[in-house]
């Protein structure tokens, strides 16, 4: 069923090509723009679900997806680009194919499990949507007076760390699920 927060997500998708078009054509100030309007339907679509009670199944599907499709994209392209470094790029998406992996490991196995994010995802995806948003806004504006490389590396960092540690949890709590069934 399409209702607002649903519509949100499936907004977000659709505003990841006109970002890159924006990239390609070297407009990085207006891929900033698009972006940060996707960053705040991100923080909207599960606000407005609770608040209208409006959770779906299609939208439990949509809102990920779009985080994922929205933060791959940004973080491939940026790095291609050579906005961000394109070791944090590798960290980014690696987690995410594992966690995948780990998906289609329990239904091939056919163990009942529930997707629900965990705090420190929320955290990872907080740092990779700023990662991403700090990258564009540096790029977009010029500081002649002051540097702030040193604050983006600090930033890609920190995401690094939280992203590998959220992957980490994940990992064991798919380890748990899997132990949990083969002891039924």
């Amino acid at each position: 069923m399409m209702n607002i927060p649903n519509f949100l997500s499936l907004l977000r998708i659709i505003l990841v090509p006109v970002i890159v078009i924006f990239l390609i054509q070297g407009e990085y100030a207006q891929a900033l723009i698009v972006f940060s309007f996707a960053g705040i339907t991100d923080a909207l679509d599960g606000m407005l679900a609770r608040i209208l009670n409006k959770q779906t199944q299609l939208g439990a599907f949509l809102d990920p997806l779009a985080d994922k499709i929205l933060l791959s994209t940004g973080f491939i392209s940026l790095s291609i680009f050579g906005l961000i470094p394109s070791w944090l790029t590798v960290i980014v998406i690696s987690r995410d194919l594992i966690i995948l992996m780990g998906i289609m490991t329990l239904s091939m196995m056919s163990v009942p499990y529930e997707i629900k994010p965990v705090f420190i995802s929320k955290i990872t995806t907080a740092l990779q949507i700023g990662t991403l948003f700090l990258a564009l806004f540096l790029k977009s504006f010029t500081f002649d007076a002051i540097d702030y490389s040193q604050l983006l590396s600090f930033l890609s960092w920190l995401t690094a760390l939280f992203t590998i540690l959220s992957g980490l949890v994940y990992i064991f709590k798919g380890i748990n699920i899997l132990n949990r069934s083969s002891d039924k």
